[in-house]
């Protein structure tokens, strides 16, 4: 017969084989009620990490995997479950197994997260050690080899950890206050390091009495979800904190970049500026001469980010040093350079600076490390392949000796020119395969029939097709782009 198709057959027999005392009944529901808290503990830690902000501190993680791992052996060994539960006594077994030897790693990776950095190599040892001992223990336990020895060894293995424990509180240095969470900690590792000697003197026979660890543990789980929350508050409020200032970097480069592109007589420009970040080191700006002269500045820091950032924000003021000279790019470039050169060490600009003069129709580059000029006819009733117009001179800010060339070139209505960042040219797709000049090239002779804006507005979207991402989306770096068209505009003698 299935005693368990018949409950009240089974409960019968459950309570004559288990039979246990009232007191002893009493105690293992209270076990089973700080198991349950402990528990609930975990499991809202767990939702907290798993579904709050990510600030790269993991000690709300390993504190949820301790408490539930506890919560659950202290539940799997009351013997009144395990006779209403009718299910393989292996699993009462190998769960307790697995959980015993294993345990104590969370409680190490959690220390690991708050300890200054002196004690971090103590506790790597520590987990190494632990990780190799449980190992080994759940291998002889699971052939039963050496069962005993390993038993033995496995108690003074805790009692001496707890130990390291209740001596790490006194190693701080004289004078130096320890903070309010970190006492709050310590107290429960101090109450649960004496629960946990007791308990495990007792196995060891060293001493006599019930095992009350269950009760140390709750204090230590209160006081360990109080500084994992205390953290996990800390850490949400840097980052609120951190955004807020990313958000007024942004709004304070934003600031700095032209609100609209000039109107030139004869000119039809566009542009389109796509931070990575919050704050990126792409900038472009305008010197306007006159009603038919533009110069156009397009740059790019090396490096992502507020400092890539900050040092675009430079060239704000150094561009418009350079106003007198705004006819000359190759000077343009020199004086930048200068006013750069020393004030950073680990981030440098390239850069391309156009000079347009559509009463004269021409117009003069120079580049400093920086991609390659586009040109090429458009709207003009017959295709002409774009080309690349390179002068490049050293990066600015990288050597004061640093000289540069422009070229100069005539240019006709229908004519384009093409500024842009490689941001541009370095998108990939899910082969890890670029973007490329060839395509950029290609891409804006098919495109020949649409205005300035249109055909910056149409590569966009063939650049998220390309890496397949949303338009909109983060992509790999910054891009910027500008359009230069040139028209026929009769001029006024």
């Amino acid at each position: 017969m299935n005693i368990f198709s018949h409950p009240l057959t089974f409960l019968s027999l459950a309570a004559g084989l288990a039979a246990p005392s009232t007191p002893e009944l009493r105690w293992q529901l209270t076990a089973i009620a700080i198991g349950v808290v402990i528990l609930s503990f975990g499991l809202v830690g767990l939702s907290l990490f798993l579904f709050r902000p990510k600030t790269g501190d993991r000690s709300l993680a390993f504190f949820s995997l301790f408490a539930i791992l506890y919560a659950i052996r202290l539940i799997f060994r009351q013997s009144f479950l395990q006779f209403l539960v009718p299910v393989p006594s292996n699993l009462w077994k190998y769960s307790d197994l697995v959980i015993d030897n294993f345990i104590v790693i969370p409680l190490t990776l959690f220390l690991l997260e708050i300890v200054p950095t002196r004690w971090k190599t103590v506790l790597r040892w520590v987990l190494a050690f632990q990780i190799a001992f449980g190992t080994a223990r759940f291998s002889s336990n699971l052939l039963n080899v050496g069962q005993h020895l390993g038993d033995f060894a496995y108690h003074v293995v805790i009692v001496a950890y707890c130990s390291i424990l209740l001596v790490y509180p006194f190693s701080v240095a004289r004078g130096q206050p320890l903070p309010r969470e970190f006492k709050v900690l310590f107290a429960g590792l101090a109450v649960f390091g004496l629960f946990a000697v007791h308990t495990n003197l007792e196995d060891l026979g060293v001493i006599r009495g019930r095992n009350v660890e269950p009760m140390g543990f709750l204090v230590l789980i209160c006081c360990l979800g109080y500084l994992a929350a205390f953290r996990a508050y800390s850490n949400e409020q840097r980052l609120l904190s951190i955004q807020k200032e990313l958000e007024i970097a942004r709004e304070i480069q934003s600031s700095i970049l032209p609100r609209e592109v000039p109107r030139v007589a004869g000119l039809d420009i566009a542009a389109r500026y796509l931070p990575m970040a919050a704050v990126a080191g792409d900038f472009y700006d305008f010197i306007v001469v006159d009603e038919r002269r533009v110069g156009i500045l397009v740059a790019d820091v090396t490096g992502h980010g507020v400092p890539a950032a900050l040092i675009a924000s430079l060239l704000k003021t150094a561009l418009g040093a350079q106003s007198a000279l705004a006819a000359d790019p190759a000077q343009v470039l020199t004086g930048l350079n200068h006013l750069l050169c020393g004030k950073f060490e680990e981030h440098f600009v390239t850069a391309g600076y156009l000079f347009v003069d559509a009463e004269k129709q021409i117009f003069r580059y120079a580049g400093a490390g920086h991609p390659p000029l586009l040109c090429g006819s458009v709207n003009t009733g017959k295709r002409e392949a774009f080309r690349e117009i390179e002068s490049n001179g050293l990066l600015l800010g990288i050597s004061e000796e640093a000289t540069y060339a422009a070229v100069k070139c005539p240019f006709r209505p229908g004519d384009r020119c093409i500024l842009y960042t490689d941001g541009a040219l370095e998108a990939k797709n899910a082969a890890q395969e670029e973007f490329g000049s060839a395509r950029l090239l290609r891409f804006l002779e098919s495109q020949s029939s649409l205005g300035a804006t249109p055909v910056l507005a149409a590569f966009l979207t063939e650049l998220a097709r390309w890496s397949g991402r949303a338009e909109g989306s983060t992509q790999e770096d910054d891009i910027t782009l500008i359009a230069v068209d040139f028209q026929r505009i009769p001029f006024s003698r």
